[in-house]
């Protein structure tokens, strides 16, 4: 199969079982991100094999801890929490946004690398371009996926994801090149590992967490 049409199919399949795992029920949010957290944990595992791994390994299990956090709101009472995927969903949209986006605009117009030696396609044409359309992603969507009080916070949020986002793939990255690999995994085909999908999201979730307790 054609490698462009290999990554476009499995991605396509990867973002519906991810939007349809979060949203479809409680039980279902908790199955998807427990499978994540293990199949995570194991390429972290191996990516640190024979080295210290205690660092690493909380890297991935903060997140995936905080993530059963992020979908109880109060209810209109403020009695009892329910369960809410919307802000989850919203985080989704954004990082894949600007993932999309840095990817496109870098390959286009990337010229100065943000930290070549750690991860060297990454740019800050990239960067720039995939935090605008994130902003502008955020500004639309929001009423329709998650309510604020306000339009600020939710562009507040889009601001600070882009770069939880790229510090998570650095991170993910100086793990890779300290074992030698291009990939933390095979899972998904044409994209390497899960490790590789989610590196976005393991500062995001927490960061994300902070701020809409803060805001």
């Amino acid at each position: 199969m054609n490698k462009t049409l290999k990554r476009a199919l499995s991605g396509a399949v990867y973002v519906t079982i991810m939007w349809f795992g979060t949203s479809y029920s409680e039980l279902s949010f908790h199955i998807l991100f427990s499978g994540i957290l293990i199949v995570c944990l194991y390429e972290m595992w191996k990516l640190r094999k024979g080295n210290t791994k205690v660092l690493a390994f909380l890297y991935v299990l903060i997140p995936f801890i905080t993530i059963y956090y992020l979908p109880n709101v109060r209810s209109n009472n403020n009695e009892v929490l329910i369960f809410d995927p919307s802000l989850i969903l919203f985080m989704f949209i954004l990082i894949w946004t600007f993932d999309t986006f840095a990817f496109l605009v870098g390959i286009k117009f990337g010229k100065n690398k943000i930290l070549a030696s750690v991860s060297p396609k990454k740019s800050w044409e990239g960067f720039t371009g995939g935090l605008l359309f994130t902003v502008i992603i955020s500004y639309i969507s929001v009423n329709y996926i998650v309510l604020f009080e306000n339009i600020q916070n939710s562009i507040i949020i889009s601001l600070i994801l882009p770069v939880t986002a790229t510090i998570g793939d650095f991170i993910e990255s100086h793990f890779k090149r300290e074992a030698g690999v291009k990939d933390s995994g095979n899972f998904i085909p044409g994209h390497g590992g899960m490790l590789d999908r989610m590196d976005a999201f393991i500062i995001t979730i927490p960061v994300l967490y902070l701020l809409t307790n803060l805001l």
